[in-house]
């Protein structure tokens, strides 16, 4: 069947292209693009599947949602073997066993030492596809297509957006950033990039703010045709679709170590990408027993699960944390599940009912900063979905107690402590059942996070950050000359005004 796709708010019939949905990023209605149809695995995958590679698998699941007349399989296993050759394993995303019953996911591996690798090597190498295939079909003398990327980051998603994108032809990025809410190394990495077509710019401000900047302009129809802007964020669905692949391939590495495991998946989560990429996994058909968002005390989602309520604090602002990029107001991602959650059940299995419905529901948060979702939606989540929120203080005993427990002196970065710490109270309440077998995503490298790591190691005999912790590669960094344009204030003008200086056109 033709994959095809539509905005989560629109009350139309739609049949997008994926190429329509990856090159702009998000719908002109403010919606988040998806497959309205989520398509079912093959009846034989547990066994067909199993011995496969990391970058197999990624063709298998991609091949799904991506058509043929899109994409040609040989040009498609072509992006998927050129995005993952940048990353240190073998295994992409190997399964590190840490503790009775729990193994850490490390989706650390690639060029930038996050998770958000790979995704964004794979989009990166998707734009530049795109646009070289559109720019081939050109008269020498016609102007050729181009993109402009403009992105919000609370950390990590800068550096990789960067990684994937720099130096692609017939591409501009721009990454706005809160000034000071991310770490040393984070920034480093972001505006050490020498490469004409990166710019980074710092904004006084909230990652909130810089998101609702990005997308004001996305919402911008004249800027927008103008200068042609793409998404790197995780709104973009070819970031949601390339994370699938981990959930797969750690299920059968876990599978091969222990054939009788009900598989559970702890992911940190801020902006939901990342576990809403486990949901579709789990609605395609891989039998995963439950997947448990961790937050810290940015808690909107374990509220939403555990309330129906669906909101901003009181106060409405977004609390510094030990995990900074989780610290979210607004979920953007989780609109996509709504939207699944709305059509399976109030809306009656009608697409463009729940679009109108979670349309409605969109503009009442704007308005009000708050929504009650209905007794069915709330209940649909809970068939898969479980919550826990964890605090600084309990995040700093969590590593410290597995770089202690650990034979190894296993060192974990502070958001996957907010994964691992959720994992010990699930599995504090399985004693009932020893086949529950935990796998907690390792969304970073623990070196991005230094001042953290060293608050909770630095008192035990025998540590070193630069020692233990910190690779040569980002010990480097520290000699680079940064690249920063500052910008005093949360502006979308003077943000637009900023790219429109820099592109010249």
């Amino acid at each position: 069947m033709s994959q095809v796709y539509r905005s989560s708010r629109s009350e139309e019939s739609q049949a997008l292209s994926f190429e329509d949905v990856v090159m702009t990023g998000l719908a002109k209605d403010g919606g988040l693009f998806l497959p309205s149809q989520i398509p079912k695995l093959p009846s034989n995958f547990l066994t067909e599947w199993s011995d496969l590679s990391f970058n197999e698998l990624a063709f298998n699941i991609l091949r799904l949602y991506i058509n043929e007349d899109e994409i040609p399989s040989q040009d498609l296993k072509s992006l998927i073997t050129k995005s993952y050759s940048t990353f240190r394993s073998e295994e992409i995303t190997p399964i590190k066993h840490i503790d009775t019953n729990l193994y850490l996911l490390e989706l650390f591996h690639g060029p930038t030492y996050a998770f958000k690798d790979v995704a964004l090597q794979f989009v990166g190498n998707l734009f530049e596809y795109f646009l070289t295939k559109k720019n081939a079909k050109k008269a020498s003398d016609e102007p050729k297509d181009f993109i402009t990327v403009v992105g919000a980051t609370s950390g990590d998603t800068g550096s990789a957006a960067i990684y994937g994108l720099r130096g692609k032809k017939d591409v501009n990025v721009f990454i706005l950033y809160p000034t000071g809410r991310i770490s040393p190394i984070q920034e480093q990495q972001m505006t050490t990039v020498e490469d004409s077509n990166v710019h980074t710019f710092s904004l006084n401000g909230t990652f909130d703010d810089c998101q609702d900047i990005v997308k004001e302009i996305f919402g911008d129809e004249k800027f927008n045709e103008k200068y042609h802007v793409g998404a790197v964020n995780s709104i973009n669905w070819a970031r949601i679709l390339a994370q699938q692949t981990y959930y797969f391939y750690s299920y059968f590495q876990l599978k091969k170590i222990n054939s009788h495991a009900q598989v559970r998946y702890v992911v940190p989560s801020g902006n939901f990408g990342d576990i809403l990429a486990g949901y579709y996994a789990y609605k395609m058909g891989l039998p995963v027993d439950k997947l448990i968002i961790a937050t810290n005390e940015n808690d909107i989602l374990d509220r939403f699960i555990k309330t129906g309520r669906y909101e901003k604090k009181v106060d409405s602002s977004v609390k510094a944390t030990y995990s900074p990029a989780m610290d979210i107001l607004i979920s953007s991602n989780f609109e996509r599940l709504l939207w699944y959650l709305i059509r399976d059940s109030i809306a009656g299995n009608d697409d463009k009912k729940a679009g109108s419905i979670l349309n409605s529901w969109m503009k009442q948060l704007k308005q009000t900063g708050s929504v009650v979702a209905d007794k069915e939606v709330v209940e649909g989540a809970k068939i898969i979905f479980e919550s826990e929120s964890v605090s600084d203080e309990e995040t700093i005993e969590t590593i410290k107690q597995v770089y202690e427990n650990h034979p190894q002196k296993y060192i974990i970065d502070p958001h996957t402590s907010v994964g691992v710490t959720t994992s010990y109270r699930f599995i504090a309440k399985d004693e009932s059942s020893s086949n529950k077998v935990y796998i907690s995503l390792s969304t970073a490298h623990p070196a991005k996070f230094s001042e953290v790591v060293n608050k909770a190691l630095d008192s035990i005999p025998g540590y070193s950050f630069e020692k233990d912790v910190l690779p040569e590669e980002l010990r480097q960094l520290n000699l680079k000359e940064k690249r920063i344009l500052l910008i005093d204030e949360a502006s979308l003008e003077k943000v637009k005004q900023k790219i429109v200086e820099i592109l010249k056109f």
